[in-house]
């Protein structure tokens, strides 16, 4: 069965001596605590070797936000896949919204960076969702569905089954909006449906959709309760442990 999962996006916050204390904190709450779910913290590429030295992988994850999608040479100020994966890290989160949108990140540019993280056993958490202007004018299915067939139904169905989904409503990250639960719902069961009609049933049913839009500990309970919302992916509430485990334990 398909694994619920809970993975913190730091974004571009903490300094390195504050993304240790972080992480420190998230690891002793974790330590000797039974959780009904995955836990994964993404965190800026700096910190990723100082996280690693105080986290127990066994209870606490650790990913990049990021990644190029060139294996290495001259390209000024970019980490590649195996510079990620040589820091311990084993998730990297691909598509976010805001590498879409400031970066211009391309499905095509995607492609590439998935296949370089599956090459150094990363798994990615690849990032899908509409904007604002897209929920209103109805074309959110649409978007969804472009963003996965580009970038992704090129994978074999062995490799698409690595992967783990975040649906972002970008209308909802970071402005106090939130999709409704029947919206998550319903934009999951859609997303689940387009890999059945790709790869099967069994691919699906074990294919990890977490929900990516101003998750917090207040929501979570109620949009984990729906059949096809698998976890988070928390930006925010990622930055202060006791709100990042309440989201956490909403998985009882």
């Amino acid at each position: 069965m398909r694994k619920n999962i809970v993975a913190g996006n730091w974004k571009m916050n903490t300094t390195v001596p504050e993304g240790v204390q972080l992480a420190t904190e998230v690891n002793a709450a974790l330590a000797g605590k039974k959780v009904n779910c995955d836990v994964v913290i993404c965190v800026p590429f700096t910190h990723l070797t100082s996280v690693n030295q105080v986290i127990n992988q066994n209870k606490l994850g650790l990913g990049a936000e990021n990644c190029a999608d060139h294996k290495s040479g001259a390209y000024t100020g970019e980490v590649s896949a195996s510079m990620v994966a040589s820091t311990g890290a084993t998730y990297v989160i691909l598509g976010h919204s805001e590498r879409r949108q400031y970066y211009g990140e391309t499905s095509e540019t995607l492609k590439e960076k998935v296949a370089l993280a599956f090459e150094n056993n990363l798994t990615p958490i690849f990032c899908i969702g509409e904007v604002l202007e897209q929920r209103e004018n109805g074309t959110y299915f649409d978007v969804v569905k472009s963003q996965i067939e580009e970038a992704l139904f090129n994978l074999s169905a062995e490799d698409f089954g690595k992967v783990i989904l975040a649906y972002e409503p970008v209308w909802a990250i970071g402005t106090g909006k939130t999709a409704t639960d029947d919206q998550a719902e319903e934009m999951h069961a859609y997303i689940r449906n387009l890999i059945v009609e790709k790869y099967g049933k069994e691919v699906a049913e074990n294919t990890s959709i977490l929900y990516g839009g101003s998750c917090k500990p207040s929501n979570a309970k109620a949009l984990f309760a729906k059949p096809n919302v698998d976890g988070g992916l928390i930006g925010g509430a990622s930055l202060k442990c006791a709100d990042f485990m309440g989201i956490v334990e909403a998985f009882d």
